[in-house]
């Protein structure tokens, strides 16, 4: 009767704080009794309180008296005012918790105290003060009164003594772009209302502190109830991260129909999470451990995102940049097309020899002077060996015409394995390898159709390995991204949060937009070697005696090999950028070994065509070095066995290659090595002191050997975490060191660098000091945790749209295009130039 008697006056605006007080206690009574308190003999006294704000309630509370405290709480539509429960018990050891629990008209929450929150390993600890912020449900009148109600309750038969205290929070809606300050901890959590102002749809919530402990978490939660801000529930729903001194999570209007949301900051337990020491396990499962002071002073700011018009200016900017390169190729193509058109071209005829047309431009290894040391023949000789049956080694005389017909031949039907035009003289090459100066015209004695298509593998094994890799990396990335989205875990990828600009599902557009250089660039690279293939082969077809017995030989397949290996970095790179993370990192380096491994098969194609590595050989290399990187990626991270393998290797393999270089291949891996080794050391270095035949390789070797071996002590002693990047700085100095040794060669065999390349050289160089600036800012890094990797978090510095790695993604693609045509033009200047005056180094 009471309780209908309430109902009913309460419908009439009558019943008052008493006539809710009447159904709370009620309703109190009827759960105690159903979960057996009521049971007890002693009868269970009730106080019954109107309490006031700001207020503190000094009380104790047993198992025969309860407490409940009633506060009367005016809300209104246009003005948001939080509303704090503060609790803290003076009393220790008692048996039992306090058990706080507030009901509001659409919300309740509840809490014991000490507060029991869990730590890894089922740590426990305890919290005797706690502050909570009462939920706030949206109301649609313009102002209205509700009640709330605090019950105070335990099942101890001691007396606890607790204060109670709560307060309005005056500053619980936040301003935009107008810091606000707070402290947090683990049993006090903090959040407080954002919402968005006309005309502004994404935001940057910005969480800083000047200390880096305790570890915290911030979380962005839609208006409801109830607001998940503890430890063990805050990645329950919405966005989250972790953070130790900065964090920034970016929000859009259209993810919060309400358009406002929560801003919650909980400090953890532990600070494992945030790559902070983790405590001793305790002996005793249930012992509780002292959590200490774990409170954290806290700034947070929220501002405007950019807009629209900055989208389309950062798109606009990276094409107008890309684009005037196509510009600029093109106009340089028209200059040297009326320029060709305009020189007076002199028709060669066939009968005439190399030597007679005056094309070719002294060089200061001739083979008189080779002659005089025994090692090779003289012009005449060679000439005349060709008609010899007894001396079948030397330079053959190739009829023009015959190269002229095989020209004409169709490519399909000449295959490398069908015939190889040095097997019939396999006496020849194994003496003309191990001559003491080598040079192009020894190297490139097999049939050009067949080189031609033994390189043109190099582009279609690419283009397949491409498409092979990149389809699931897709769908992989694609996979991250969703997941991402649906659990709001901020913590799967390691962005720079403070410029991540999302675009429809992607979280960070700008770090994916800045990769299209590569591909761009890849591809205006594909159309410059499409047109030097197409000259050529015009030349080729006019029988054009440069094109035949002059210059560098002329193999277009690693260049086309290159090209789509830069544009496909770019694509696997955009890849990795959608979620980047420790696994799947390998997607940004994969083809960057290819790139590194192509360059230097480029450049030792370009004098040694007829030896060089066959597709099939150095695919199967690259994807040795792929594997090695994504176990070192999973396993390396302080495995010292791991490190050791992987260092015998390296150096095993160093050593093997520089065996394959010195010998030019003329050497065999087979059971009788060991006596072979050991019979050139007696030979050359007991019987006789005799230094290397081949100097100069032995010094580009020798160098080789000591920065591989240096590298792998390294990394032996070292053991970095960035697998990686450890691999790919190998593959780098390798690439350097070859490079820098051939343009030392080309120099001292009297050669020049043409006014094009040495532009090239020149931009390439200064563009690679810039790029790798801004590499080494560090933005992140999957090295540390989510919240250690936020603190190299740094703010937009280019059109407010690209940050310092943006920068890397576009000057690094510039370098590498400005390095392909490096090695494309370095030897323009022995275009006119035969083939036998040519060193081999």
């Amino acid at each position: 009767m009471v309780l209908r008697s309430c109902w009913k006056s309460r419908h009439k605006n009558s019943c008052g704080p008493a006539g809710w007080i009447r159904p709370a206690l009620l309703w109190f009574c009827v759960t105690q009794c159903v979960c057996g308190i009521g049971a007890v003999e002693e009868s269970t006294h009730v106080i019954q309180k109107e309490a006031e704000f700001d207020v503190t309630y000094n009380d104790t509370v047993t198992s025969q008296n309860q407490t409940i405290y009633a506060f009367n709480h005016t809300i209104s539509r246009n003005k948001t005012e939080g509303v704090r429960v503060t609790v803290d018990v003076l009393s220790r050891g008692s048996d039992s918790p306090i058990l706080f629990v507030v009901r509001q008209k659409q919300a309740v929450l509840s809490f014991q105290i000490p507060l029991i929150l869990r730590g890894l390993y089922q740590r426990k600890y305890p919290y005797n003060h706690v502050g909570r912020t009462l939920c706030q449900p949206p109301t649609r009148a313009s102002s209205e009164n509700q009640f709330f109600f605090v019950d105070v309750s335990t099942l101890s038969s001691q007396g606890t003594n607790y204060q109670l205290r709560v307060s309005r929070v005056e500053s619980f809606t936040l301003q935009t772009d107008t810091k606000f300050s707070f402290t947090a901890s683990p049993s006090q959590p903090q959040y407080f209302k954002y919402v968005f102002p006309d005309g502004v749809d994404t935001v940057i919530v910005k969480v800083n502190s000047d200390m880096t402990f305790p570890c915290s978490v911030m979380s962005i939660q839609d208006i409801q109830c109830p607001v998940y801000d503890l430890d063990n529930n805050v990645a329950f729903i919405g966005m989250y991260q972790t953070m130790t001194k900065k964090g920034a999570i970016t929000v859009q209007r259209k993810d919060f129909p309400s358009n406002s949301f929560y801003v919650v900051v909980v400090v953890k337990t532990e600070d494992e999470a945030c790559g902070g020491p983790l405590r001793f396990y305790p002996l005793r499962p249930d012992e509780l451990i002292d959590a200490g002071n774990r409170s954290k002073l806290i700034d947070v700011v929220v501002t405007p995102a950019i807009n629209s018009e900055v989208y389309v200016r950062g798109m606009l900017f990276i094409l107008g940049i890309f684009l005037s390169f196509y510009l600029l190729v093109l106009l340089m193509t028209c200059v040297e097309n009326k320029r060709m058109k305009n020189r007076e071209v002199f028709q060669i005829p066939a009968d005439m020899s190399p030597a007679e047309t005056g094309q070719t431009a002294a060089s200061p290894y001739e083979y008189g002077s080779f002659a005089d040391n025994g090692s090779t023949l003289s012009s005449e000789a060679i000439t005349d060996s060709a008609t010899s049956t007894d001396n079948n080694y030397g330079y053959i005389e190739r009829s023009l015409d015959g190269v002229g017909r095989c020209r004409n031949e169709s490519l399909s039907s000449v295959e490398e394995d069908d015939y190889d035009t040095l097997d019939d003289i396999n006496s020849d090459k194994n003496i003309v390898r191990t001559k003491k100066y080598l040079c192009v015209s020894d190297l490139s004695r097999k049939d050009k159709r067949i080189l031609s298509k033994k390189y043109q593998i190099y582009f279609w094994n690419i283009a397949t390995i491409a498409v092979f890799y990149a389809l699931p990396v897709v769908q992989l990335v694609i996979t991250y991204q969703t997941v991402v989205n649906v659990t709001g875990n901020q913590d799967i990828c390691y962005y720079n949060f403070l410029c991540a600009h999302p675009l429809g599902a992607l979280s960070a557009f700008n770090n994916i937009l800045s990769n299209l250089g590569y591909v761009l660039l890849g591809f205006l690279f594909l159309l410059i070697i499409l047109k030097k293939d197409i000259v050529h082969n015009r030349a080729l077809f006019r029988k054009d005696l440069n094109a035949l017995e002059c210059g560098i030989p002329k193999h277009y397949g690693l260049y086309y090999a290159m090209g789509t290996a830069l544009m496909m970095e770019g694509l696997l790179s955009a890849c990795y950028h959608v979620c980047p993370n420790y696994t799947n990192f390998q997607f940004d380096t994969s083809f960057m070994y290819m790139i590194a491994g192509l360059c230097v098969l480029k450049l030792y194609q370009k004098r040694h065509p007829d030896i060089n590595a066959s597709a099939y050989t150095a695919y199967a290399c690259l994807a040795g070095v792929i594997f090695f990187s994504v176990l070192g990626v999973v396993f390396g991270k302080g495995n010292t066995v791991f490190w050791i393998i992987f260092s015998v290797i390296h150096i095993l393999a160093t050593m093997l290659l520089s065996t394959q270089l010195y010998y030019m291949g003329r050497w065999r891996l087979d059971s009788g090595i060991m006596r072979r080794m050991l019979n050139i050391l007696y030979t050359d270095c007991i019987r006789q002191c005799s230094g290397p035949m081949y100097i100069d390789r032995m010094v580009l070797l020798v160098l080789g050997n000591i920065i591989n071996w240096s590298l792998a002590a390294f990394g032996l002693l070292e053991r970095p975490n960035d697998f990686a990047s450890y691999l790919l700085a190998i593959a780098i100095c390798n690439l350097l060191l070859y490079f820098a040794f051939y343009i030392i060669m080309k120099l001292r065999s009297g050669e020049r660098i043409g006014c094009l390349a040495l532009v090239c050289i020149l931009f390439t160089a200064v563009v690679w000091g810039f790029a790798l600036f801004f590499f080494f800012q560090g933005l992140s890094t999957w090295q540390k945790t989510p919240a250690e990797s936020r603190e190299h978090n740094r703010d937009c510095i280019l059109l407010s749209f690209f940050d310092d790695h943006d920068i890397w993604h576009f000057l690094s693609s510039i370098a590498m295009f400005g390095s392909f045509l490096v090695l494309l033009t370095m030897d323009d200047d022995l275009d006119t130039i035969q083939r036998d005056k040519i060193l081999a180094f």
